[in-house]
């Protein structure tokens, strides 16, 4: 099997999100995506600069969503899940899990970024989902640890094979998001980082401390709160307790 989307490639790109959103104002698209060798502005959530070294994965799906914004907000859980099967095909002794809500990671080395963004309205609704995925390079200076696929594997992967791998894994996880959301979160929630643990979670200027309890219908993190009250969060930056 091999990805249904057709692929549009840059040597050099300031990011493949910003080059789907103009694509997405310019309108008139098909689904498909888009991949740089390198990206001069690579970003990611919270417009953090994401490092873009050639040899790594950096590709946009965009594509229209009749399911509007209740498919939208799974894309990110489907995006981390893809990435997730990808390493299992390369490196299936690696315990890949997810740091809530996409932040895929083995032994708290970070392998890849996920920035979704959507648009328009109605029939026009759109979503460009960015995936940079490290696959010959772990960046370093990033702030936190990093992992590569090929560190991983113990050998030099082919770009192209792992791409395709990582195509068709998402455009599948898509599927199942369409669906509907309590398949995708059960497989989420089979590799969640921290599950059950105490983890501290930042929301805004504040930290908010309590056990990683579980995953609510829409995708919102369930913290146990000492004081046996439950909290739940809709955003905010996860890290488990005495680790980054």
């Amino acid at each position: 099997m091999s990805a249904n989307w057709p692929v549009v490639r840059f040597s050099e790109i300031d990011s493949t999100n910003s080059e789907a959103k103009r694509r997405a104002a310019a309108g008139g698209f098909q689904d498909h995506w888009i991949v740089a060798d390198t990206q001069t502005a690579g970003r990611g959530r919270q417009d953090r600069v994401w490092s873009s070294p050639v040899g790594n994965i950096f590709t946009t799906a965009l594509f229209s969503e009749a399911g509007g914004i209740n498919v939208a907000l799974r894309v990110p859980f489907s995006a981390a899940l893809a990435v997730v099967d990808t390493v299992r095909t390369y490196a299936p002794d690696a315990a890949a899990r997810v740091k809530w809500p996409n932040d895929v990671r083995i032994h708290q080395q970070k392998i890849s970024g996920i920035l979704v963004e959507t648009g328009g309205s109605g029939r026009d609704f759109w979503v460009a989902a960015g995936i940079g995925i490290n696959v010959a390079y772990a960046p370093e200076n990033v702030g936190q640890g990093a992992t590569c696929l090929n560190q991983l594997s113990g050998r030099a992967l082919d770009f192209g094979a792992v791409l395709s791998t990582f195509h068709m894994a998402f455009e599948q996880r898509l599927a199942q998001a369409r669906l509907g959301f309590d398949s995708l979160r059960q497989d989420w929630l089979s590799v969640a980082e921290g599950r059950g643990q105490e983890v501290s979670v930042r929301v805004g200027e504040q930290y908010v401390q309590g056990q990683f309890e579980d995953l609510e219908a829409d995708g919102a993190l369930r913290l146990r709160l000492p004081d046996g009250s439950a909290r739940i969060i809709r955003a905010g930056e996860v890290n488990l307790i005495g680790q980054s």
